[in-house]
């Protein structure tokens, strides 16, 4: 395949993206944005009531971040008026059929004029309630075909799903996940029976005058059931992997419809600068992290020699152009149009060694004895939540008769503690290895291209992940993450 110039052909293209104050829809916005000033529209949807909450939102929580300072100093007076030329602020909900556009005249427009349609919203919190999850990542995938198939010379749709939807062992292949399927051979998945489960249980609920927090502790509590008898160890991955199962049933003669899979997405790389991160969220391995950095997270329950899957932003960004411009061009290129972007199979790096460079890291930082923390924890990995428990208790137990407020061993503390390692125990123990054939292809057409190969990188065997943690993941965690007001909030 010739791929020719990817800034070339995204002159004068239309997009949509979903998820637009999302961390990794940022990235890929500001990079369009940067690498070719030409696009003719991008349409933004937010998740907002109008146009100026929307609006409003989108210059505080994307606009309003530091990732787009080389833009803003390129533009500088004309700022604005490139933003308003190339921006249409779309307020709407893909948890709504038509995202619940108002605008008639705005929906024609956009059925008339995309080009490219992005998905890439997605609530990700792991103990989010169930109805919350489905709406979103699974009826908002529904949707967004459904909006998909009315736009008329809609070239790609490109959804954005997760590589842990996979749940499996092994070198696990870039395969589709048709409807029912699941990992642990359990028959029966349907969404429309699980919508009818979330409603049965929510009617109930009402009718025996539940508060809302009982509600919320009962809707969360299902979720996780629901997972586990499907063999997904969270409601969220459950909730993507029918999200998959969605859009694999979209009709395949009027456009190509791609799915990446990203693996632990972590701060930038390169572009527009190393050590970017997002504030609006706290991922699995941040949060982790920050604990540790404080000398509060003395144990986990995993397997120190298990393989963390980590991938820059910049590169998941940088994949998805690619494949998008790919497969807008070339309609049957690839296998099944699903691309794993991760770095275990090429590049792979240890959890144990993940901690040890936090530890190094942290331990330099002056901030940890100005702010009167513990030590930052040398962490000690459990194989079982027995043995997480039995620390646990003796810890407690050696605080007996001591003022322990504000102290790790705080009831409020111990139970987050507890609930963070029932949901990270999985991903430490996980001994998936993923595949990326179809990818490499991208890669390869690339390389052969002969252009470009610098700008559109998405290569995991050329992190150094020593270099590359010391000198900009964790220095970006400290810039974001650090300030006393957020880490209170732990």
């Amino acid at each position: 395949m010739e791929l020719r110039s990817v800034v070339e052909f995204l002159e004068k293209k239309t997009i949509l993206v979903t998820g637009a104050t999302g961390f990794l829809a940022k990235v890929f916005l500001e990079k369009i944005l940067r690498v070719q000033p030409n696009v003719k529209k991008i349409y933004v949807l937010i998740r907002a009531s109008d146009v100026q909450s929307a609006t409003l939102r989108f210059y505080n929580e994307v606009l309003g971040k530091d990732l787009f300072r080389i833009i803003k100093e390129k533009w500088g007076a004309q700022l604005n008026s490139f933003i308003s030329e190339k921006i249409t602020i779309v307020p709407g909900d893909i948890a709504c059929e038509d995202f619940g556009l108002k605008d008639s005249f705005l929906k024609q427009e956009m059925c008339n004029d995309l080009d490219i349609i992005v998905n890439s919203a997605a609530v990700t919190n792991f103990y989010e309630r169930y109805d919350v999850l489905l709406g979103i990542n699974t009826f908002g995938a529904m949707h967004i075909v459904k909006f998909a198939n009315k736009c008329v010379k809609l070239k790609v749709l490109l959804h954005v799903s997760t590589a842990y939807v996979a749940w499996e062992s092994g070198l696990i292949l870039e395969d589709s996940y048709q409807m029912g399927i699941t990992p642990n051979g359990e028959r029966g998945l349907n969404i429309d029976m699980e919508k009818k489960v979330v409603e049965q249980q929510l009617n109930q609920l009402k009718e025996k005058g539940a508060s809302k927090k009982e509600i919320t502790h009962a809707m969360k509590d299902l979720g996780i059931q629901r997972a586990r008898i499907y063999g997904w160890p969270t409601t969220y991955l459950l909730t993507k992997a029918m999200g998959e199962m969605v859009i694999q049933q979209y009709d395949k003669e009027k456009f190509s419809v791609v799915t990446i899979r990203p693996t632990i997405v972590t701060s930038s790389h390169r572009e527009p600068f190393p050590g970017w991160l997002d504030s609006g969220s706290i991922s699995l391995d941040v949060n982790l992290c920050l604990l540790q950095a404080q000398g509060k997270l003395p144990f986990l329950v995993g397997d120190p020699m298990v393989v963390s899957d980590f991938v820059p932003v910049d590169m998941v960004a940088n994949a998805m152009i690619v494949a998008m411009v790919t497969h807008a061009k070339q309609y049957n290129f690839g296998l099944n149009n699903i691309y794993q972007v991760g770095s275990s199979l090429r590049n792979p790096v240890k959890s144990g060694a993940f901690f040890n460079y936090c530890f190094e890291h942290f331990t330099k930082k002056s901030w940890n004895n100005n702010n009167n923390n513990e030590n930052v924890s040398k962490i000690t990995f459990l194989n079982s939540m027995d043995s997480f428990y039995k620390h646990m208790a003796a810890i407690t137990r050696s605080f007996k008769g001591k003022d322990v407020d504000g102290d790790m061993m705080s009831s409020g503390y111990a139970n987050f503690l507890t609930t963070l390692v029932k949901f990270s125990r999985p991903y430490l123990f996980f001994n998936g290895i993923f595949d990326d054939k179809n990818t490499e292809k991208l890669r390869m057409a690339v390389r052969e291209s002969g252009v470009e190969t610098d700008i559109f990188y998405f290569d995991p065997s050329l992190i150094d992940w020593k270099d590359y943690f010391m000198n900009a993941h964790l220095p970006g965690v400290d810039k974001v993450f650090i300030p006393s007001h957020v880490l209170s909030k732990l």
